[in-house]
């Protein structure tokens, strides 16, 4: 479904990316695990056409997607839930979900969406014109997977679903996350919880300073000691 070949990417003089190479097949969930600058969202910022990829190519569903515009990779099926959420604070809830949808015509379609949405994440339920700005941490959150959502993504990008939540809504955030693949959205996950991620994982890859250095099922990832000691806060 996605294949990334030698994918170079620079700031300037600085080599963010170094020659990535990883596949995702449909319906997997595959994690991306590594330290904070290893090139995680740089990666994923270049796959949904944000950044520029400087060498290499990106295939989406066998068609390369390299440098494509951002709003081209969404209307091919592909959105992105941004690390530290990025909801509109000023939009209420449904406005939020509303820009989600931006590329799609059909107004009553749009409206059977937000109505969907709304039941399918109980945090935000209720809040439909409350401002985005005002909701906790995971209500942020569900309404950024759920603005995601709203584009019919076959491939959902994202990135640090669980940064700075609380232990119980992580624990949700990965139910939801799995739920999404279940209905049949394929994941393409980076995390720096690697514990929650590798443990829904199907596959998973480590990128360490551009660079990806390990790869496997995510069982294997969990039971690998480098993983362990690096990753996993083991000896």
């Amino acid at each position: 479904m996605l294949e990334v070949t030698d994918l170079h990417v620079h700031y300037g003089v600085i080599h963010a990316l170094k020659g990535v190479s990883f596949y995702l097949n449909e319906g997997e969930i595959v994690a991306l695990i590594g330290a904070n600058g290893a090139g995680k969202s740089t990666l994923l910022n270049t796959i949904s056409g944000i950044l520029e990829a400087t060498g290499g190519k990106i295939e989406y569903l066998d068609e390369v997607i390299s440098n494509s515009a951002p709003q081209d990779i969404v209307n091919k099926g592909v959105t992105q839930v941004p690390e530290g959420r990025k909801i509109f604070p000023s939009m209420s809830v449904i406005e939020n979900l509303e820009m989600g949808a931006y590329s799609l015509e059909n107004r009553k379609g749009i409206l059977n969406k937000i109505d969907a949405m709304l039941e399918k994440f109980p945090l935000i339920k209720d809040r439909g014109n409350q401002l985005g700005g005002t909701l906790s941490g995971g209500e942020q959150q569900m309404l950024a997977i759920a603005r995601g959502l709203m584009a019919d993504p076959k491939l959902m990008l994202l990135d640090e679903p669980s940064m700075g939540l609380a232990p119980v809504l992580v624990e949700q955030v990965f139910d939801t996350i799995q739920e999404i693949n279940k209905q049949g959205t394929s994941i393409l996950l980076v995390e720096q919880n690697a514990q929650m991620a590798l443990s829904i994982a199907n596959r998973a890859y480590v990128l360490e300073t551009g660079n990806i250095t390990l790869g496997g099922t995510g069982r294997e990832l969990l039971n690998n000691p480098q993983i362990i000691k690096s990753y996993l806060g083991g000896q």
